[in-house]
């Protein structure tokens, strides 16, 4: 049986844990492709699973892969799958179910048809691979949960990540004042995404951020204090939970729901086809740009894991598989 190269952990813990190992080659099954895998990012929910802090729900079955997004190349597929105009050694991206199935970070990969769609013409693999979890994700936040307005004040935390970033140039795009929050060495970064207001996180008070339309949170903690910066009518949305206290974190969104509008709306995005290619126009469009931090091989990704760790990225790390 082929095989083929993939990043896997033993056990939960810290970056070290990942090594390179070998899983059996994928097949195209019913209603599924089969991509050749060029690049990955890294996503805080490759981190959350690593560490095990949310070991109660993914359980102790190893070896575990990592990988939520992907871009490449499509090199085969079931006959009766729906390709959307699609053609083998087509460029494509797409993002898989986090719920079940295979992870990317590998060389190849087999997904449903319609978790891909063409990538844009305009970015190589490793700078397209940087939009789709934050374009996507902000996408559905701001217009789908926050219905973001024209000359409405919108707050942007964590403007330097990965989702943040590219929510800076979306709620930019759809006529917003946008404030952003983010740390010192991010700050120039995310004035030249077209942020109206940069504030330093760390010296910055809650409270002294003014009041906003639409609050776009990245981090998950402290949701309770960011909620009262709400205007009337104001709505917030959150992609996240607190990595360190991720059931009370839970458990306050929650609690949020009896503020009726002004509630906490937390999601976790699951984009098709539609939606990448939605973001596929935006960024041949020039509306939206890569937000590349740097590229690690497929052999330093634990490296690449410690980098985000470190909290000091400004966009998305990327591994690359295909060098």
């Amino acid at each position: 049986m082929e095989s083929m190269q993939a990043v896997l952990f033993n056990r939960y813990g810290n970056p070290e844990e990942l090594h390179q190992g070998t899983l059996p080659m994928p097949e195209a099954r019913a209603g599924e492709v089969l991509v050749r895998v060029d690049a990955v990012s890294v996503n805080g929910a490759d981190l959350l699973l690593r560490s095990g802090k949310l070991g109660l729900l993914t359980g102790r079955r190893f070896p575990k892969q990592l990988g939520i997004d992907f871009a490449g190349t499509l090199i085969a597929t079931d006959p009766g799958a729906d390709l959307g105009g699609l053609s083998i050694g087509d460029q494509v991206w797409g993002i898989v179910d986090e719920k079940g199935g295979p992870r990317s970070l590998a060389e190849f990969l087999s997904v449903p048809a319609i978790q891909i769609a063409r990538a844009p013409n305009n970015l190589t693999s490793e700078e397209a691979v940087t939009l789709l979890a934050g374009g996507t994700t902000a996408y559905t936040g701001l217009v789908e949960k926050a219905g973001v307005q024209r000359g409405e004040r919108v707050l942007v935390r964590g403007a330097a990540g990965g989702v943040g970033s590219v929510a800076v140039q979306l709620a930019k795009m759809l006529g917003a004042h946008v404030t952003a929050l983010a740390g010192a060495s991010g700050q120039d970064f995310v004035r030249g995404l077209g942020a109206d207001a940069v504030y330093d996180y760390r010296v910055t008070p809650i409270e002294e951020l003014g009041r906003y339309d639409v609050v776009f949170d990245t981090h998950g903690s402290d949701l309770l204090a960011f909620r009262r910066l709400l205007a009337p009518g104001g709505r917030m949305v959150s992609i996240a939970f607190d990595k360190e206290a991720p059931i009370r974190s839970l458990a306050t969104i929650a609690a949020s729901a009896a503020f009726g509008t002004r509630r906490i709306r937390f999601f976790r995005g699951k984009p098709e086809r539609r939606d990448f290619q939605r973001l596929t126009a935006q960024v041949e469009r020039g509306e939206i740009r890569s937000v590349l931090d740097r590229v690690f091989p497929l052999a330093r990704s634990a490296d690449a894991h410690a980098a985000l760790e470190t909290h000091g990225v400004q966009g998305k790390v990327v591994i690359s598989i295909s060098e």
